[in-house]
């Protein structure tokens, strides 16, 4: 079977034909920029763009930046305040006329690497993180996806969140070395340890890349590796969670 898969993004909403039989992409990757402001109705209106692309009417999965819980948006993401409690899936039906499942982005990151990825066949406690504006978190657990897990909004010192210190966000405002930001990761890593003690991470997000260079710094007795996916990750997650629902 061959999906839609759609990865919206802060500054980007990229798509692409996905065989969701093995997770390979079919076509190339069509990018169009995040509107600004990022409104309901003006994404709502790219999406609609985006299938007019790929002359698609068939369903569409959607990773989307924030907690997501039957189709509706819980928080206002990174993208506008209007859309916390927005109805994703209908807002966007309503401009294209397509079915649509939407997923948390760290969730649909997380599904791409658990069928197709780092962790294909692990039946464990696997726990994706997306390092990126902030540390997103996918976890997996005898097979099956337990979504919206936010592990980044672990508060930390002075009551903030962990992820405006351990980010790959905080490395550039803060102009740190990769080793002084892997220092800071380590320590968020060893924190999810040894409070969930999983059986892998899986790193992804564009730091990813770089995962040789600084993987020495990392102290966990829990296995850490690098996402395959990359920055496909979203495309193909959501695919696969739209097929999912369509089984």
């Amino acid at each position: 079977m061959v999906l839609l898969g759609l990865d919206i993004g802060g500054s980007g909403m990229k798509a692409a034909m996905v065989d969701s039989e093995t997770g390979e992409l079919v076509s190339e990757r069509f990018r169009l920029p995040t509107p600004k402001p990022a409104t309901p109705e003006a994404v709502a209106e790219v999406v609609h763009k985006i299938c007019k692309h790929f002359e698609w009417e068939g369903p569409v999965g959607v990773s989307f930046p924030t907690v997501v819980k039957k189709g509706k948006a819980l928080l206002s993401s990174n993208l506008d305040k209007e859309w916390k409690k927005t109805k994703i899936d209908k807002k966007f039906k309503a401009h294209c006329g397509n079915d649509f499942y939407i997923v948390n982005d760290a969730d649909a990151a997380s599904i791409a690497e658990m069928n197709y990825g780092a962790g294909k066949g692990n039946k464990g406690l696997v726990i994706t993180i997306t390092v990126g504006t902030g540390l997103g978190s996918g976890v997996y657990f005898k097979g099956k996806l337990l979504r919206n897990f936010e592990l980044g909004r672990i508060y930390w010192k002075d009551g903030e969140i962990i992820e405006l210190y351990a980010a790959d966000s905080a490395r550039k405002r803060e102009k740190l070395s990769l080793k002084q930001w892997a220092k800071r990761f380590d320590k968020f890593l060893n924190h999810v340890e040894w409070t969930m003690h999983p059986d892998l991470f899986i790193i992804g997000g564009g730091i990813s890349k770089k995962f040789d260079e600084f993987k020495g710094y990392l102290s966990t007795k829990t296995k850490v590796v690098a996402a395959q996916s990359q920055n496909n990750a979203g495309i193909i997650g959501a695919a696969e969670f739209a097929k999912e629902h369509l089984d």
